[in-house]
């Protein structure tokens, strides 16, 4: 139990004991004491005056009272208003040292017995992973990592959309463009070249379209649908989908691709079969390099099956209900939605069918107890209406379902669009911030006597560090900006100006010959600032667990950066292997030893590795 924790515990038994009041410990409110107050840790009473009919001072009073008697570890205490400020002694501090260097799991908690699945990244095999896609992979990773600290049994999947129009938009064009050639013919990246189809499919389509609006066919159209006064640009702007599904050439192949497709044709399914193969090795190279696995992976060609099954038994239930044209809907207005197809007048199927299905399979795989879906805030509406559909469908896990929302990932040059080849693949970024890291590296001129091949790992590894963490430490509901040079900043609040308060640690202890060993028994009155390293570094658990609870690993990263943050300081402003005396060396070494085995472990939930050397 950590030292916050009994102070709960404890506030709550007195309450109890004393006023006859139960309020339980996990909701008594504790923080760290500001600055402008002498204290460690402060205790807010104002939840208890209304019903114990008392004035905050009195009840702040008289709990400090309590727990000064009853915990010798508190030296004393002191109130302001309605909160009760706490100072620990000097030797509790000591203690709690030791707890962090001698405890190999501190930070995570022993399992609960209860399974999650997070499902992130579920990319489409019609283009490459891009910067969108990192932040979610970032997220779901780093979410997954927290979950299994705070000790519950994770099972990290994607469902990779390998089927649908837009797929078969990227088949058709390399029937039309492709000339037939590998991604080993053409010398690039199996995703990337299969992405550069899909850009090309959506580039003549629009000379395709931009052509049919100078005829009389799409003049006449514009003259009978038009809106009062409507420009023919506007118009054709909104018309768009509309002359894909009924008059375009290319959209009439695409359209009946899929159709074929699900018809299983041979020579469809081949071709298919083949692209997709080519994408998946793009894929899985850019996942290895990011660091990512997974332990299941779904397939809508699979899951989409499934999904027609649960809604024909919806059917039979009145859950969903046919139209005259043969296209299934379920009415949600009664849970303040609209209507939401679920199956096309021509049988083919729409997100929602294989998102039905996919959860449906998931839960009967691995009888989790939860299912987290980490998707980008546009699709808030649609996951609300998957949630409100499998609870009228009263499939068992239905209550058990969380969409971790986030924000779009911009450049500072602003939106990314796949369709027209705007984006910036996840290969391409990751390159770029490695060769950020190895410019800002040399340019400081800081990486000595090592090889070749040890230079380009520690510049693998900040670069990494810089994507990721600059990307996890931004709130997931927040959109944000991502601007790879100022994610490699020694200074500021990145990734490797962590890693290099850790670097910095590596290379004290490799100067103190191992004295961090010897006793510093004697070393009793610790500086403010060993109190403050000491005091932040005990929060690590309770960090973990709240990240994890509630899915946000920027509170996380944001955690590491002040407690990187905070050592910098002391480095700076406390001598080490210099100390006054030889007890403070010890002690030093040893704080600083525990410092590097937080930060790291910290780093290592978030998915980013500590170099020894900068």
């Amino acid at each position: 139990m950590s030292a916050i924790d009994e102070i709960k515990a404890a506030v709550s038994t007195v309450l109890k004991e004393k006023y006859d009041y139960d309020h339980p410990a996990e909701e008594v409110l504790i923080n760290e004491t500001r600055s402008e107050f002498e204290g460690d840790y402060t205790v807010v009473v104002f939840p208890f005056t209304k019903a114990l009919k008392m004035p905050p001072p009195k009840i702040a009073d008289e709990l400090g009272q309590e727990l000064v008697r009853s915990h010798d570890f508190i030296s004393s205490f002191n109130v302001i208003k309605g909160f009760l400020n706490l100072t620990f002694e000097k030797r509790f501090w000591k203690g709690e040292l030791q707890k962090i260097l001698t405890d190999k799991d501190f930070g995570r908690t022993s399992k609960n017995g209860k399974k999650v699945l997070v499902e992130f990244s579920s990319p489409n095999t019609n283009k490459p992973l891009h910067l969108g896609h990192i932040r979610n992979i970032l997220l779901g990773w780093s979410s997954a990592q927290l979950l299994e600290a705070a000790g519950y049994d994770v099972v990290k999947t994607q469902i990779v959309n390998d089927r649908g129009i837009a797929i078969c938009k990227s088949m058709v064009s390399y029937q039309y463009f492709g000339d037939g050639k590998s991604p080993e013919e053409a010398d690039k990246k199996g995703d990337h070249l299969i992405g550069e189809y899909y850009v090309r499919f959506e580039k003549e389509f629009r000379k395709e379209y931009k052509t049919w609006q100078d005829t009389a066919a799409a003049k006449k159209i514009y003259e009978d649908h038009r809106k009062v006064g409507e420009k023919e640009e506007y118009f054709f702007s909104r018309y768009k989908n509309t002359y894909f599904n009924e008059y375009s050439v290319l959209g009439k192949h695409a359209k009946d691709m899929l159709l074929k497709w699900e018809s299983a044709d041979e020579e469809v399914i081949a071709l298919w079969q083949k692209m997709n193969g080519w994408v998946y090795d793009g894929f899985n190279e850019t996942y290895e390099n990011l660091g990512v696995h997974f332990d299941h992976i779904y397939y809508e060609s699979d899951t989409y099956k499934l999904g027609k099954v649960l809604i024909a038994e919806g059917l039979k239930k009145g859950v969903f209900y046919k139209e005259d044209d043969g296209s299934v809907w379920v009415d949600l207005e009664d849970v303040g939605m609209d209507r939401k197809l679920v199956l096309r007048s021509d049988g083919t199927s729409v997100y929602m069918t294989q998102d039905l299905g996919t959860a449906q399979i998931r839960n009967k795989d691995h009888e989790v107890n939860r299912m987290v879906y980490v998707v980008g805030d546009e699709q808030d509406y649609h996951f609300k209406a998957l949630f409100a559909i499998l609870k009228k469908l009263e499939e068992p896990y239905a209550d058990e379902l969380f969409h971790l929302s986030y924000g779009m990932v911009d450049l500072p040059t602003g939106k990314m669009k796949s369709r027209e080849g705007t984006v910036v693949d996840a290969d391409d970024l990751i390159a770029d911030v490695i060769k950020e890291a190895r410019e800002s590296s040399e340019s400081r001129g800081e990486i000595e006597g090592v090889t070749a091949e040890e230079r380009n790992e520690i510049f693998r590894k900040i670069g990494l560090a810089a994507l990721k963490f600059f990307i996890i430490k931004v709130s997931p509901k927040k959109r944000m900006i991502f601007d790879p040079k100022e994610s490699v900043d020694m200074q500021g609040q990145t990734g490797p100006y962590i890693q290099n308060a850790y670097v910095r640690i590596q290379s004290v202890l490799r100067k103190s010959d191992g004295i961090e060993h010897v006793s510093d028994a004697e070393y009793k009155e610790l500086e403010d600032l060993e109190v403050d390293l000491i005091r932040t570094m005990s929060q690590f658990p309770q960090v973990v667990t709240e990240a994890a609870e509630q899915l946000d690993p920027s509170n996380l990263a944001n955690y590491c950066y002040a407690l990187a943050k905070l050592y910098h300081r002391f480095w700076h402003d406390l001598r080490i292997l210099s100390a006054e005396t030889e007890v403070a060396k010890v002690f030093r070494l040893k704080l600083s030893k525990s410092v590097a085995k937080v930060l790291k472990s910290g780093m290592h939930l978030l998915g980013i590795e500590m170099p020894s050397r900068m």
